[in-house]
C-alpha cells in the first residue's frame, strides 16, 4: 500500500524534527499526543474499511484474526507518522489552544 508523501510538517520524521526544534518540550508532547490520536482514529477507520479481515477462503486462521489488529496499528502509525490526513495538526493547535486557556 503507497501513501502519498505530503508537504506539511508532519511529512517526515527528519522534516517534523526541524518543525518541532524550535519549539519546547511541551509542544513537543503535544504534537505527539496530536499524533497518536490521529494514528488511533487511522486505524479505526482502516478497521471500518475492512482492512485485516481474515477471508474466508484459505484465511491465516486464528492467529492471523488476533494479530490483524496489529497490522492495522502499526499501518495507521505510518500512515500518521508520513503526514497522515492533516487531522495531527488540527489536534495539536486544538490541544495548544487548551493549554494556553488554561494557564490563564
Amino acid at each position: 500500500m503507497l501513501i502519498p508523501q505530503t508537504t506539511h510538517a508532519l511529512a517526515s520524521p527528519r522534516t517534523a524534527a526541524r518543525a518541532e526544534g524550535g519549539q519546547t518540550q511541551g509542544n513537543q508532547a503535544l504534537r505527539a499526543a496530536a499524533r497518536d490520536l490521529e494514528a488511533a482514529f487511522l486505524a479505526e477507520m482502516l478497521k471500518g474499511a475492512g482492512l485485516g479481515n481474515v477471508p474466508e477462503a484459505f484465511g491465516g486462521g486464528a492467529g492471523e484474526t488476533q494479530f490483524a489488529s496489529y497490522l492495522r496499528h502499526a499501518q495507521a502509525r505510518a500512515m500518521a507518522d508520513a503526514g497522515g490526513i492533516g487531522l495531527a495538526e488540527h489536534l495539536f493547535h486544538a490541544l495548544q489552544e487548551e493549554t494556553k486557556n488554561d494557564r490563564r
